[in-house]
């Protein structure tokens, strides 16, 4: 029992961290993962992973660091490309994802299917962006989730999906579409957790964002200063990640491995001291 959440036994925990932002948030992932698998015992660990390269993309290395850490996927959203590092591994490894409804030719997947440990049990994780306020120009979601989930075999029951967006209006619209095809969607991108998380009426799991993973004493993990500088004078100020006050934020999802739906959901934060 961690904090009245009691896991199923015949449930597949997964955890869903939020965007981690720089080395603070690469940190909190490092040191904190050892303390959430003993408390909370995820049987598969996603992350959020398109700041974590001193806040903007991906290189190699960040994603290594995540990825040894214990993280088992990494997803991304419209800062995905931010560092050119990423084109030299992004087609190679399928633990790194792009939203899937990038233009065709975008290197790399917006999905993948990963073994969940020795369960033997297969998940699903999808990327998916948003468009409502989002710089980058992206096909439609529901049309591009409706295309990956037709090529999801059906025996894999557990899918989970990342979608990163701005406007809570457009998540909830996706969420509701597919409640009871997906088991678990969670929103990305805002960088600040939101208290709206439930089991939807068919069974699919849903927050409208899961939180940051960095230096909360920050603006969405950058900076005070150099952020308000930008935006009084309007000049391209460059932006470094803060460094106080960290702390991991995201949820965990139990799900039926048989229906694919989810049974329990809880926000989790935990700070690092």
């Amino acid at each position: 029992m961690i904090n009245g959440f009691q896991r199923e036994k015949k449930t597949v925990r997964v955890l869903a961290i939020g965007d981690v932002v720089g080395q603070p948030g690469r940190t909190c992932v490092e040191e904190l993962l050892p303390r959430i698998k003993r408390e909370l015992n995820p049987c598969f660990i996603i992350a959020n992973g398109e700041n974590a390269a001193h806040g903007f993309g991906l290189t190699r290395k960040t994603a290594d660091d995540l990825l040894a850490a214990g993280v088992h996927v990494l997803t991304g959203g419209n800062h995905t490309f931010d560092n050119a590092d990423i084109y030299n591994f992004i087609a190679k490894d399928e633990r790194i994802l792009r939203p899937a409804n990038y233009p065709p030719d975008t290197p790399g997947r917006g999905w993948t299917v990963q073994t969940i440990g020795a369960t033997g049990l297969q998940i699903a994780v999808i990327n998916l962006m948003g468009r409502a306020f989002m710089v980058v120009h992206t096909d439609c979601p529901i049309r591009t989730l409706e295309g990956v989930l037709a090529e999801i075999p059906k025996d894999i029951r557990i899918r989970v999906l990342d979608y990163h967006a701005e406007a809570t209006s457009e998540k909830y619209v996706l969420c509701r579409y597919f409640d009871g095809e997906l088991s678990f969607i969670f929103g990305t991108h805002t960088h600040v957790q939101t208290a709206d998380e439930q089991l939807l009426p068919k069974g699919t799991a849903y927050i409208s964002d899961l939180g940051m993973t960095g230096a909360m004493d920050s603006v969405l993990g950058m900076r005070s200063d150099l952020v308000s500088e930008r935006m009084i004078t309007s000049r391209p100020v460059r932006l470094e990640p803060a460094t106080e006050g960290l702390a991991l934020h995201g949820v965990i999802a139990d799900i039926d491995p048989d229906s694919g739906l989810t049974t329990a959901i809880k926000r989790v934060r935990y700070e690092l001291l």
